[in-house]
């Protein structure tokens, strides 16, 4: 595994250096579809055609039915990872106790292997299906030119924005309906205090439900492959992080002004209060239906007890 891994870091730095030197020269096949671009706009499409260029060179993998269930698995594992370690080191670090939204919960090596052993399960008993019947009907398409960047910026956030939507309406509607929580969704409110691993630990209706938007939307939008991949990891990223336990002062809801994302606290509050917060990302919707709740109340009246 580590021999593989690094020989495609020395690829991908072979192609860098080769496709840089192309640019330089004006040979590079970006710099002739470039045509009408100005030199700031070329060199910065010249990262994303390096890279689209690399993914390309595994067209075959990129093709094999295989590929989404191996694709979203790395990619999940790999965004809870930090976030394991770090509930390794909570209970023997205050430095990193003092950013876990509940600190006095613990996460357990039992309810951890439980979770990776029922998401690899679905991956396996009901993700492959799906992406077989997906690469039959929808063969992958690999263009030779990489998207702008600009476009890849508007269509990942188009597509978050777009799954936010559906999946606040899909929240809701399973907290409304009595047999539909109870059924569908109750098993992803086990815990009331979540972790990294708690994001996909949900029932087989749940994960059907928000695999099918995040392939849906890209479709509906058009997206090109590179910007379906990169959305698909930003929302990965993304829901994995609000569901860490986690605070820091680089997490994405302080990036972004005006309280428009909500991030992890905004999601731990839905999971302890169960009423709130359905949104997953951002907080528009929770405004707009009078379901947004925050701690700041709550905080201020700690403060002044303690004073």
């Amino acid at each position: 595994m580590l021999k593989s891994t690094l020989w495609a870091l020395i690829q991908l730095c072979s192609f860098c250096c080769e496709h840089f030197i192309l640019h330089k020269e004006g040979t590079h096949p970006c710099f002739f579809h470039s045509t009408g671009m100005t030199p700031s706009e070329s060199t910065e499409r010249l990262f994303l055609q390096i890279l689209w260029d690399w993914l390309r060179e595994w067209t075959s993998l990129l093709r094999s039915p295989c590929f989404p269930v191996l694709f979203s698995l790395s990619v999940y594992v790999g965004c809870c990872f930090p976030y394991i370690c770090l509930d390794l080191l909570c209970s023997r670090l205050a430095l990193v106790r003092r950013f876990k939204i509940q600190p006095q919960s613990k996460v357990t090596w039992e309810a951890a292997w439980r979770c990776l052993c029922k998401i690899s399960r679905n991956h396996v008993c009901f993700i492959f299906p799906l992406s077989v019947v997906h690469w039959y009907w929808k063969p992958v398409v690999s263009p030779p030119v990489a998207p702008a960047v600009l476009a890849v910026v508007k269509d990942v956030l188009a597509c978050l924005l777009l799954f936010d939507t559906q999946y606040f309406f899909w929240h809701l509607l399973h907290h409304k309906v009595y047999w539909l929580y109870r059924f569908f969704h109750k098993e992803h409110h086990v815990y009331t205090a979540t972790f990294s691993l708690t994001t996909e630990d949900t029932s087989v209706w749940e994960m059907m439900s928000l695999s099918f938007f995040t392939t849906l939307n890209p479709v509906l939008l058009d997206c090109h492959p590179l910007t379906e991949m990169l959305f698909f990891i930003a929302n990965i990223y993304l829901s994995v992080e609000a569901h860490s336990g986690y605070e820091f002062p680089w997490s994405p809801h302080r990036l972004v002004p005006f309280g428009l994302y909500g991030g992890a606290r905004h999601h731990d509050l839905h999971h302890l209060k169960f009423k709130v917060n359905y949104a997953p990302y951002f907080t528009h919707w929770d405004r707009l239906f009078g379901t947004l709740h925050t701690q700041k109340k709550s905080r201020n009246t700690e403060t002044l007890k303690r004073m």
